[in-house]
């Protein structure tokens, strides 16, 4: 298994797909914190409620999708979603030429692309499953994770450059434009894809919109990852409105260089998605999983001591590079397993119960640690973060477990518990 593996036509047209849409992602990187510090004028409190409640929102209206998706054709609710951001992102330039922006439509735009991400996520996981050979899902996850990261070291660098010359809102219409142009690309895929048949009832019923957190937490491998990944990732996003407080309010930062602090780093997320494949053809699926998990949790703390001027930049890019690093090792080789671990007929279900998680965690810790930040400082409640994430390795699965059914792929069907 390479890194240059051809996976084929199709699905270049889904990487091409996603390239576009996280580059524009990536011009939009932070987007929403900035209006609603520089054009709203909001404070620590809004920024973090902004963050939160957009995530905690939609992650309540996506619980129902989870099994919809999985009885919809894959493409079809892409598309769909697709084309959800694109009208919800561009009601926001409209708005600001209208002068009629408000917080409270943050808030919705919010809501609205939180719900068809986690959807989005839900088919284009179960779509990759069925179009790539097990044996390929890692070099394919390997290169989504590459675009992200690449994405993010173009992208934000040249969204603040954009800001400065053409106002605050330029950045949402390439994200925007991007999500439309994803949509295209996904249309562009061809071929059939069957209707996906239910194997019980023929209407969605309450007991369904369990079925994918059932999944996960009765296989003890899954489940020690799951409250892992969500314990991590909640406290590094819950963080990153308070990170935008204080170096773009306390510390004078400009928008180029917040971008610039946040972006540069990335390239040790490009490094590691691309090698962790390599990593896990030589040491092997479950040792790095366990590395690249303890690891990522080490380097956020250190965000906390930022000072102004040029040591913060370099302090920043510094942590940054170390945390991402870990994460672009980490990310893919999770994302793979989770995709062999799980059965055909469960993956959307399944991803899109992980998603809801990840954004009902994220949006819980946000509120509180913008509460902490009030009531403290956000250098404050950025320490607090970093200390508790030094903790959440001891969520880690440490003990080998019988897989629930056997993976295929360069993984050696070597789980954790």
């Amino acid at each position: 298994m390479t890194g240059r593996r051809a996976l084929g036509r199709r699905f270049g047209w889904l990487w091409a797909a996603f390239a576009v849409s996280s580059y524009g992602t990536g011009l939009g990187f932070g987007a929403f914190p900035l209006i609603a510090i520089l054009v709203l004028h909001s404070g620590p409190t809004q920024v973090a409620a902004l963050a939160a409640a957009g995530r905690a929102v939609g992650a309540v209206v996506a619980v129902p999708l989870g099994p919809w998706v999985e009885f919809r054709r894959k493409r079809s609710v892409m598309v769909a979603m697709d084309l959800a951001r694109f009208a919800a992102m561009m009601s926001i330039p409209v708005a600001f030429a209208l002068d009629r922006l408000s917080f409270a439509q943050l808030l919705v735009v919010s809501v609205v692309v939180a719900a068809a991400n986690i959807a989005f996520k839900a088919a284009s996981g179960a779509y990759l499953k069925a179009l790539v050979p097990s044996e390929d899902l890692l070099v394919a996850n390997s290169r989504f994770e590459s675009t992200t990261w690449t994405s993010t070291v173009v992208g934000p660098p040249l969204g603040g450059a954009a800001i400065a010359l053409f106002g605050p809102v330029t950045t949402v219409v390439a994200d925007a434009v991007s999500y439309l142009l994803s949509a295209l690309g996904i249309r562009a895929i061809g071929g059939s894809e069957p209707h996906p048949a239910r194997t019980r009832a023929p209407r969605l019923r309450a007991g369904d919109l369990l079925d994918g957190w059932r999944y996960i937490l009765a296989d003890r491998t899954q489940r020690a990852l799951f409250l892992n990944n969500l314990s991590v990732n909640g406290l590094i996003m819950a963080t990153e409105p308070l990170l935008a407080v204080l170096l773009l309010g306390h510390l004078a930062f400009t928008p180029w260089q917040y971008g610039l602090a946040f972006a540069a780093p990335c390239v040790g997320g490009l490094v590691g998605s691309r090698i962790a494949h390599r990593l896990v053809a030589r040491f092997g699926q479950r040792r790095i999983l366990l590395t690249s998990g303890v690891l990522r949790a080490c380097w956020p703390l250190g965000l906390a001591f930022a000072q102004p001027g040029v040591p913060g930049i370099v302090l920043i890019i510094v942590v940054q590079f170390g945390l991402v690093t870990c994460i672009g090792v980490f990310n893919p080789v999770l994302a793979t397993y989770r995709l062999d671990r799980t059965d055909p007929d469960r993956v959307a279900r399944t991803l899109s119960a992980w998603s809801v998680s990840a954004s009902a965690s994220i949006a819980a810790l946000t509120a509180v640690w913008g509460l902490l930040a009030a009531v403290t400082s956000p250098r404050t409640a950025i320490a607090v973060a970093g200390v508790l994430l030094l903790a959440t390795p001891l969520l880690l699965p440490h003990r080998e477990n019988a897989p629930r059914n056997t993976p295929t792929g360069v993984q050696e069907a070597i789980d954790l518990v």
